[in-house]
């Protein structure tokens, strides 16, 4: 049975956790998605992310994720959806220790990537 799948994808998440200190650079998203769910027709791929400034430990940083992102925009079913980055502390209250927190669980069919 094929399944109708919509995927996100978090390009910070997926730069700093997957990509940055790598040689891989490019990556094509809908073969990832090919690859990654075989019996899925993956119907659109949403990439959130926010445009970076230049830094000056780095200058080429927003000219590296322009480029990144052009060519994303050369995949038919890829949106890029724009969010803004904070670049300052934010104050967050803690949560409940795991043991108070309510119990919840993911389904079987979902997929993060």
């Amino acid at each position: 049975m094929t399944l109708i799948t919509n995927v996100y994808v978090d390009g910070f998440n997926l730069y700093y956790g997957a990509v940055k200190g790598t040689p891989y650079k490019w990556l094509n998203l809908a073969e990832l998605c090919r690859i990654m769910l075989p019996q899925n027709q993956i119907i659109s791929i949403k990439y959130f992310t926010a445009r970076v400034e230049p830094r000056p430990h780095d200058p080429g940083q927003a000219t590296r994720q322009q480029t990144f992102l052009r060519a994303l925009r050369t995949i038919p079913n890829l949106t890029i959806l724009y969010g803004h980055f904070l670049s300052h502390e934010v104050e967050m209250h803690r949560a409940p220790p795991a043991s108070a927190a309510p119990q919840c669980r993911l389904a079987q069919d979902s997929h993060v990537l």
